[in-house]
């Protein structure tokens, strides 16, 4: 596995956060444990925004930050605790925060809300995002109230207007460092070899949780941390459904198999999807939707480019998959006007894509007012468009009902043009067909 991003990149990271500040104040809250059932849990996933500015993976910790302040970053974690470490690990406690988080003052978590009212004051915006954690708020808001009569007394300041710290936030983590590229470029290489894997995999009779077992037992074996979401085996006309995740039933010979998929690596995730032949050989209405999604996709992919707005993508992925349905008579017409009256949104629903990083749909904006951002070096997105044939669509062609196929690459954003960082995973159809009967 890559080596970690070290503690130098996230105390730049909080300088710039601190800077884009001003004279606001920020509490970032990790998000709680989730009970699988009963008494067990989820493995523990840290808040992204939290772990971008702190690194910092352990469950109940508080993150403020004060521009302005002789200790503008303070974190409430754990104490040590032996008996509890003997249960659930050891913990950094109030020293590790301090001594390799690079905290400027640490406290037990169960201290924030007596320590809150003091460290709060003179601060009339605070960056937080309510209605996450009840309790959380009640710790919060309380801090707050308590302040008032002092503040009333002292004509000092208490934050009473409140901001979601995403935004901020996100436009850091939309420009990517090179250390985050690196992760990225290893998500993306162990997800390219298990879709291959999962290609080779996928004969028919084979169940789709078999093939999800192939690919997240890859992630794994590779030193993934696992799947950067719940992973999609749809056969046939489940990939029809665009959030399959039941993966249950068998493929089977004439079908095709939509598998999306991405691999997490230290936080970052990769975001792949491929359609291929359960029987190893496209049919040849299979061929010929195929052949219109990566043509879209192919064409989408280099609008993605410095200078370009963001929803280029989309309007080209748009023009050409109804070019493609209206010539295969899947939809009637003029092209344009299938466009303007949006008939195109019966067979293709979604966007053409996403930011990606430390969440599969990475944080960010899109649109600057009512106008879409242009993309900038750095960034980093998919490119996903897509086309889905309902088995009982009586308006399309007998041939295409029950079609499902989505094409999705992660893309860099460079001054020399879109770097493809999922380029090694087969999508051309001899490519794909090779290595379904392999």
């Amino acid at each position: 596995m890559l080596t970690p991003i070290d503690a130098t990149a996230f105390a730049a990271r909080r300088a710039r956060f601190l800077e884009g500040l001003g004279q606001d104040a920020a509490l970032l809250v990790a998000p709680p444990h989730h009970h699988r059932n009963a008494d067990t849990e989820y493995r523990y996933r840290q808040s992204s925004d939290l772990v971008y500015l702190t690194g910092w993976e352990d469950p109940e910790v508080v993150a403020l930050f004060r521009p302005l302040s002789d200790q503008p970053f303070v974190l409430f974690v754990q104490p040590k605790d032996p008996e509890r470490e003997v249960w659930t690990g050891i913990r950094e406690g109030v020293a590790g925060a301090k001594e390799r988080y690079g905290a400027d003052a640490a406290y037990p978590i169960h201290e924030l809300a007596s320590r809150l009212p003091a460290l709060l004051m003179g601060y009339a915006t605070l960056h937080y995002r309510p209605g996450e954690d009840l309790v959380m708020d009640r710790s919060v808001f309380g801090a707050i109230r308590s302040m008032a009569k002092p503040a009333a007394r002292n004509g000092g300041e208490i934050p009473w207007r409140f901001v979601d710290p995403g935004r901020l936030v996100g436009e850091l983590r939309l420009r990517k460092e090179p250390a985050e590229l690196a992760l990225l470029r290893e998500a993306a290489r162990i997800s390219c070899d298990a879709h291959v894997r999962a290609m080779g995999t996928g004969r028919p009779g084979v169940a789709e949780y078999e093939v999800e077992a192939v690919v997240d037992g890859h992630f794994r074996r590779q030193g993934g941390n696992g799947p950067g979401y719940t992973t999609i085996v749809g056969g046939g006309k489940n990939a029809c459904i665009l959030h399959y995740v039941t993966n249950r039933e068998p493929l089977r010979d004439g079908d095709l198999c939509l598998v999306d998929a991405g691999c997490e690596v230290n936080y970052y995730t990769a975001d792949i999807t491929r359609t291929w032949p359960v029987g190893g050989r496209f049919s040849g209405a299979q061929r010929q939707l195929y052949e219109v999604v990566l043509a879209a996709q192919i064409d989408a992919i280099d609008a993605a480019r410095v200078g370009r707005p963001y929803r280029e993508m989309h309007d080209i992925a748009v023009r050409r998959l109804t070019e493609g349905m209206v010539r295969l008579g899947i939809l009637q017409g003029d092209v344009t006007e299938n466009i303007h009256n949006e008939s195109f949104k019966r067979y293709y629903m979604h966007g053409t894509g996403h930011w990606l990083g430390l969440d599969v749909h990475d944080a960010g904006v899109y649109w600057h007012g009512f106008k879409s951002r242009t993309l900038e070096a750095g960034m980093v997105l998919t490119v996903e468009p897509g086309l889905y044939i309902p088995p009982d669509d009586t308006l399309a062609p007998e041939a295409f009902r029950g079609i499902g196929i989505r094409i999705e690459d992660d893309i860099h954003v460079t001054a020399d043009g879109p770097e493809n960082l999922t380029a090694a995973c087969p999508k051309q159809v001899d490519d794909v067909e090779a290595a379904c009967r392999a």
